[in-house]
């Protein structure tokens, strides 16, 4: 095993590090929703956001592992942050820094890695976005595209501009991260095959939550929105307010039976998730539905058209009913 060597900036990288304020800090979405959708993206069994401090590397954000941190000495992370672009190891087995890896002789069986280094503002390497499986594979020039898009995105999380790709209230994706990340998604869904559904919600009567109860409760009830998406997509979907009352799901390889189903399920979730709340109105949305034909793609604004525009026949059906 070879143990990576310390950079030649290390004094300023770890001051940089330090002055991000961000290690051990709780989980947040803003970076876990770029490690589910790497270990979606690229199909692996870990995706997780690292930063390395003197002697350990911490994980910001993690899919797939539950660890929250290895020593330094054993990362594949601190070689790649020596480095300018993306570190592939295509078979840890093969390879003479890494064949005797703890991380590859034990769990969690390590064969394949790609990580991206991310900046500080300073210009000091910090940590990555890194990409590991159980098998070895192979890593194109489309697939290093892909991974140093998705690493400038974590890059600029990391260094406070979370503003960019996230609402600043729900602290869910905004209009910019969810149009980034959706069409990396549908992309991918051509290039396999699979179905996806798209899901435009509108808060009904939110107007009237406002005017009665004042523009803090609006909030309130646009934050209690957006957790019950969390918790009931959070493995499932990509998510996102678009503005004012409006939130989109997107769902990957489902066909839109399968999605108009989950979302009768999610219908139920936001009820068990509102009442322990004691809201002093009913938290409900209208909701339309628009499927992703591999076979015949279309652009994530062409389905966000599509979607609004029956979300908006349905809530006209739903207030002549009620």
């Amino acid at each position: 095993m070879k143990v990576p060597e310390i950079p030649a900036n290390e004094s300023q990288r770890l001051c940089e590090l330090h002055a991000l304020k961000i290690l051990n800090t709780p989980a947040e979405e803003r970076f876990d929703r770029l490690t589910r959708l790497a270990k979606r993206l690229f199909n692996v069994s870990i995706a997780v956001v690292s930063l390395l401090d003197a002697q350990y590397q911490w994980f910001k954000s993690r899919e797939g592992i539950s660890v929250t941190q290895t020593t330094r000495d054993i990362s594949f992370c601190g070689h790649t942050i020596l480095q300018d672009e993306v570190m592939v190891v295509e078979n840890a087995c093969e390879d003479l820094r890494f064949y005797d890896n703890p991380l590859v002789a034990g769990e969690p069986h390590i064969r394949f890695y790609a990580g991206y280094p991310l900046r500080a503002p300073g210009g000091s390497k910090v940590g990555t976005l890194c990409i590991l499986d159980t098998q070895p594979r192979s890593f194109d020039a489309e697939d290093i595209s892909a991974l140093r898009d998705l690493a400038s995105m974590a890059e600029a999380e990391l260094v406070n501009f979370q503003q960019a790709t996230s609402d600043e209230l729900t602290q869910i994706s905004n209009r910019r991260g969810f149009m980034t990340l959706g069409q990396m998604l549908l992309k991918e869904c051509a290039l396999r095959h699979c179905f996806a559904c798209l899901a435009f919600f509108d808060l009904d009567r939110f107007k009237q939550i406002n005017d009665e109860f004042g523009h803090r409760e609006g909030d309130r009830a646009l934050m209690d929105f957006a957790d019950a998406l969390k918790i009931s997509f959070r493995h499932s979907a990509l998510f996102a307010r678009l503005g004012g009352d409006e939130f989109v799901v997107l769902f990957i390889d489902m066909n839109q039976q399968q999605a108009n189903e989950r979302l009768e399920n999610f219908r139920t979730e936001l009820e068990q998730h509102i009442q322990p709340l004691e809201r002093r109105y009913r938290l409900d949305f209208s909701v339309g539905m628009v499927e992703f034909d591999p076979a015949r793609p279309q652009p994530l604004t062409g389905l966000l058209n599509q979607s609004d525009s029956i979300m908006y026949r349905h809530k006209k059906a739903r207030r002549q009913r009620h």
